[in-house]
């Protein structure tokens, strides 16, 4: 049985193909997300990638910030669930989940077996999130990937101790006016944005395996700032990003075999 997973954010949209929700058939990502084409172009994407049929997936979860706006889908779990249940198929036994979003930071305890006991989240500020990020790579004029790397060159240790994006730009501009180096405030950036997810995921309680999802789990210098802040090492996967949307395809798998189980008609399914 194929199901169909889609994570729309609000910086960008995924997708995951999964067969009997254990084995990933297709994924896609674009860079955009709620509000925009992206989960469109992501689901075209990924059904390219698998080569099939449309009709044939039986089952389409939707979860994410844009989770509302998919009138394809049989089915919406919150990005919590989704998000515990996909961390636990990446890592099986994992007890700390910190998904870094496009504009949330969201810290999880699970119990070993893939459920979620508690959660916190950050406030509308967007201070540790992906978008702090973006909004310093602009300033910086460097490119979001390019962070980490850059961010291991530095000699000097620069501060920076604003904890609103604003004032935090408004820093930047300050140092790169006396010149200190792109390295060095990369850097400060990181270590920066480190304090405020290790804080907020301390208030949940740390217990290991601690793992990172979202986009922010790909750079490397913030992973290693947040595990020397915890004190605990810190696991991330290359399918990190689509932790949402892998949740979101064994949901789907889970309310299809159900329902194919039970004796309620078949109108839910896609044929």
């Amino acid at each position: 049985m194929l199901t169909l997973g889609v994570d729309i954010g609000s910086s960008a949209s995924k997708c995951i193909i999964m067969r009997n929700g254990t084995e990933i058939v297709a994924q896609s990502l674009f860079a955009v997300g709620a509000g925009t084409s992206g989960p469109e172009k992501s689901i075209a994407e990924v059904l390219r990638q698998y080569g099939g049929a449309r009709s044939d997936i039986r089952w389409i979860c939707a979860t994410g910030y844009g989770r509302n706006a998919l009138k394809e889908a049989n089915k919406e779990v919150s990005e919590l669930s989704c998000h515990a249940k996909g961390a636990h198929y990446l890592f099986p036994g994992v007890r700390t989940v910190i998904d870094i979003g496009g504009q949330d930071v969201k810290a999880l305890h699970m119990d070993g077996q893939g459920r979620l006991l508690n959660f916190v989240m950050n406030d509308k500020c967007a201070a540790g999130t992906g978008r702090f990020l973006d909004v310093m790579s602009l300033v910086l004029e460097t490119r979001i990937d390019e962070l980490a790397a850059l961010g291991a060159q530095s000699q000097k240790r620069v501060t920076i101790s604003s904890t609103c994006t604003v004032f935090s730009e408004s820093e930047v501009i300050s140092h790169l006016a006396n010149n200190e180096t792109i390295p060095d405030i990369i850097n400060g950036i990181h270590k920066s944005v480190a304090s405020r997810i290790a804080g907020l995921a301390k208030r949940v309680g740390i217990e290991q395996p601690v793992i990172m999802t979202g986009g922010v789990a790909k750079n490397f210098e913030v992973v290693r700032y947040v595990s020397q802040e915890l004190g605990a090492p810190i696991k991330t996967s290359p399918l990190s990003q689509y932790n949402g949307a892998i949740g979101a395809a064994i949901y789907a798998f889970e309310a299809c075999s159900a329902l194919l189980a039970s004796d309620a008609p078949l109108s839910g399914i896609h044929q």
